[in-house]
């Protein structure tokens, strides 16, 4: 049986450690690269043509969503699965969009990846029950999605909102996203009037907060 290649994206060494040992007797699967940050993540699934990406949301560097984008555009064929700690009802749909084919909370038994890595690899999608009657709830019309204000902000306000919770300065995230602090500054603006914030240390509180139930 030719085993099928997965590559973990992960910032953390020892989660990345744990997955891996996880994978390791599987008969059917083997770990063929480890990455933190999403330049080395988009270089090694251009030389090592894994079968399936797991990757997280929040990673070194980066998004984890913008990793997916990059590797749907350039390599179609590689499949995705989103491993994180952040709320699904919040990213799963963002993911999904950006190209991943299943969602999984890190919450949930360890174990379930590889079922989640096999039921992606067989191509079909994965996501929780509880996501996926929300979904199928919208799609046959007896409800919207429950609504969470934080589902108003679009992708790259997202992203600075966490950066802002995490504590990094506007001209931080001007650096880390190659965007001006005006930009950054009309991003959050934006994100204000979204969530109906008042001032910045009212975002900032809300920010933190965010992070921390979702860290």
């Amino acid at each position: 049986m030719n085993k099928r290649k997965i590559l973990i994206v992960d910032d953390h060494p020892i989660v990345r450690m744990g997955l891996a040992e996880l994978i390791a007797p599987q008969t059917d699967l083997e770990l063929c690269g480890e990455a933190e940050e999403v330049a080395e993540a988009f270089q090694q699934v251009r030389t090592l043509h894994p079968d399936l990406v797991v990757v997280d949301i929040s990673l070194k560097d980066s998004h984890g969503i913008e990793l997916i984008g990059q590797v749907k555009a350039s390599c179609p064929e590689v499949k995705m699965l989103v491993w994180s700690m952040f709320d699904e009802k919040v990213f799963a749909e963002r993911a999904l969009r950006a190209g991943a084919m299943g969602y999984i909370n890190k919450r949930e038994a360890i174990e379930k990846v590889v079922e989640a890595i096999r039921q992606v690899l067989a191509g079909e999608m994965y996501l929780s029950p509880q996501m996926t009657n929300l979904f199928l709830r919208r799609v046959g019309g007896r409800g919207p999605l429950e609504e969470d204000p934080i589902r108003r902000l679009t992708d790259r306000e997202l992203e600075i909102f966490e950066m802002i919770g995490k504590g990094t300065t506007t001209r931080q995230i001007a650096r880390k996203l190659d965007i001006s602090p005006n930009t950054v500054e009309s991003h959050r603006e934006k994100i204000k009037t979204k969530l109906e914030i008042k001032n910045a240390a009212e975002l900032a509180q809300r920010a933190v907060q965010w992070v921390l139930e979702n860290g």
